[in-house]
């Protein structure tokens, strides 16, 4: 019984090593084939990009100048136009180089127009500040005084902060 039972799991420890053999074997294989099909067809990247993986792309590249105040909102724009662009700051100026793609000329010349509105419309209709507003309230509030008739009418106590000397009885 014992000898059976061992050459039983030497007959499976044989048949599991073997599978786990092919199955890595398979696994290496498919991962070589995966690797070999990405260096042939590497990734295009697409929207925000630095400016190696632009000019890698093989496309003639051209580039403008912007001052660097709303970033943000021009990815915005340029992400919604399907522009092709990498940012690269001129440090010694404080302006921004923005490369695109010469084909992507049209795309961007429409997305600037639309950023252009955007920021002159932002900056036309500047909306007065919360905290200004807040605080002109708080000192209308302060110069407020309380109505000590309305007090009495609703038979509450009167208010001993204008000189009251004792409450009426209700």
């Amino acid at each position: 019984m014992q000898d059976e039972v061992r050459e039983k799991s030497v007959a499976l420890t044989i048949k599991v090593g073997k599978a786990g053999g092919r199955l890595t074997a398979g696994l290496l294989k498919w991962a070589i084939r995966k690797y070999l099909a990405q260096a042939q067809n590497p990734k295009i990247h697409h929207g925000k990009q630095t400016v190696k993986q632009l000019v890698s792309q093989g496309a003639g590249v051209q580039n403008i100048e912007i001052t660097g105040k709303n970033i943000k909102s021009f990815e915005r724009v340029a992400r919604k136009y399907g522009v092709d662009f990498a940012l690269k700051k001129d440090p010694a100026q404080g302006k921004y180089l923005v490369f695109f793609k010469a084909r992507d000329a049209d795309a961007l010349n429409a997305a600037f127009a639309e950023y252009a509105g955007k920021s002159l419309n932002r900056s036309a209709q500047k909306k007065p500040s919360l905290l200004g507003q807040l605080s002109h309230f708080k000192e209308i509030a302060k110069n407020l005084t309380r109505d000590t008739a309305k007090n009495r009418e609703k038979g509450g106590a009167l208010n001993c902060e204008t000189g009251c000397k004792e409450n009426p009885a209700p």
